[in-house]
């Protein structure tokens, strides 16, 4: 039985227990919020540090860039300068024809290109886009061949890769590509071939050329940089009455932190440029960028920029922007609204690829973007065919059917009214999604597809008949 006396032992015991606990507690909060305010402390210096080494670069790439002015302006001042609003854009080269006939091939053999009329092609429509590549090079402009000599690539599972050759290809008669380029294995540097690119886009339609794109000194692994091509480019697309719109690549160590710099690079290098894309959302015309392979970065950390109130928000500032993610995986209808983007495109051109891809999906992307004010941009293509560098990828092949696979495409994405329809490609002629115009050739090693019985520019004509059936679609 318990005395008075132990009763009151116990009970100084107990207090004693609760108020150890107590001042333990005390102690570990106290640490927690001494942790939490040095780590505040150390973003606040990070964010700080991050804005000078911006500011540094900025000055530094706007030095670069009077010194390059200066330089072409001394060795070359019989360009002609544009005038556009009071300001002066990048002189545009002369356009000439600096490529070597291909052997038995001649270049652009369609009457519509080769007497191009500009003020006989109906204007384009702003709200299809078409992804552009930049990245192919030949010894003539670029010292060596570049994409043309892709590597096929191995497969991931060693039995599957045991079965299929990893040889490199060898232009300019093996190129990395099941179809071939009627321009033959060109350089995307050569001004002629812009030219000539941009007159087959204003035939099929397309409005704003979707620049694959890396920032200065970044590129894919199989390519050059080419960030230096961009005036060049938008200065032809001025002359074409198109606009340019930016496709940022992922690169080694891509972060939302190294993304604001590139996006600030965008703006302040190509900002003012009268063919620079801008969409008009929420009451404010601002530049369109696609983010491609947005997932590979958290939606948490995508919100520190993309979303309202964060302390390096974009919202509201000079360098606001609608940014469009890659959707790939069902899960990305909540990461990327998590993450603060504007809308969503799906890039991929072959049905059942991905969730995103699936055409009997977008009318889930549609409402999912509908229920959250978001911009839904379905991507369509004529085809899908990258045996030349995944030669274990059969599996995926769409063929083109004359043109059905495109038309079904189209209308699939028509269906959920858009505001937009991106096309892939122009001119990812690895993957045989290219409605560039192509040649048949058989050498000995290789035959490659063609467009047959159609003309070598027949998808440019479909494009346009597509594009044309969207524009007078009913919303």
């Amino acid at each position: 039985m318990l005395t008075r006396r132990s009763f009151q032992s116990l009970r100084c015991i107990a207090a004693t227990i609760v108020i150890v606990f107590l001042i333990g507690c005390f102690l570990a909060i106290g640490r927690i919020t001494k942790e939490e305010s040095k780590q505040d402390e150390q973003f606040k210096v990070h964010q700080a540090a991050l804005k000078d080494s911006l500011k540094i670069q900025q000055q530094a790439i706007e030095l670069k860039d009077k010194l390059k002015a200066f330089e072409e302006a001394r060795i070359d001042r019989k360009h002609d300068q544009h005038m556009d609003n009071n300001n002066i854009i990048f002189p545009i080269p002369k356009l000439e024809n600096k490529l070597p006939p291909v052997p038995g091939i001649k270049p652009l053999p369609d009457a519509k290109l080769n007497k191009f009329n500009i003020s006989a092609v109906p204007l384009p429509n702003y709200n299809v886009h078409i992804f552009y590549y930049p990245w192919y090079g030949n010894p003539k402009f670029d010292g060596r061949y570049v994409h043309w000599n892709h590597d096929r690539l191995k497969h991931w599972d060693k039995k599957i890769a045991s079965k299929f050759s990893t040889e490199g290809h060898v232009p300019p008669d093996d190129v990395g590509a099941s179809f071939y380029p009627a321009l033959g294995s060109y350089s995307s540097r050569d001004p002629y071939v812009i030219d000539q690119h941009m007159q087959q886009m204003r035939i099929a339609g397309t409005g704003v050329l979707v620049l694959s794109w890396y920032p200065p000194n970044k590129y894919d692994d199989a390519g050059l940089p080419s960030d230096d091509l961009v005036p060049l480019l938008l200065n032809a697309c001025h002359k074409y009455d198109l606009k340019l719109a930016f496709h940022s690549e992922p690169y080694k160590n891509r972060t939302e932190l190294t993304f604001l710099n590139d996006l600030r690079y965008i703006v302040d290098t190509y900002g003012n440029h009268p063919a620079l894309y801008k969409y008009h959302h929420k009451g404010v015309d601002l530049p369109l960028v696609y983010l491609y392979d947005s997932y590979l970065t958290s939606p948490r950390a995508w919100a520190r920029i993309l979303k309202k109130n964060t302390p390096m928000s974009i919202r509201n500032t000079n360098y606001d922007a609608v940014i469009i993610g890659l959707f790939v995986e069902q899960k990305h209808n909540t990461e990327l609204f998590t993450g603060g983007f504007d809308g969503f495109y799906t890039y991929f051109a072959s049905n059942l690829f991905t969730f995103g891809s699936h055409w009997n999906n977008w009318k889930f992307l549609s409402t999912t973007a509908k229920r959250n004010s978001m911009i839904f941009i379905p991507s369509v293509g004529p085809g899908y065919d990258d045996v030349a560098v995944r030669p274990w990828n059969a599996k995926n092949t769409q063929e083109r059917r004359n043109g059905e696979y495109y038309k079904n495409a189209f209308t699939a994405a028509m269906n959920y009214s858009p505001p937009i329809i991106s096309i892939t490609s122009f001119n990812e002629w690895h993957e045989g999604t290219q409605i560039e115009s192509a040649v048949p050739k058989h050498t000995g090693k290789v035959k490659y597809l063609d467009y047959r019985p159609n003309k070598s520019n027949y998808y440019l004509d479909l494009t346009r008949q597509l594009v044309d059936k969207f524009s007078g679609w009913k919303r």
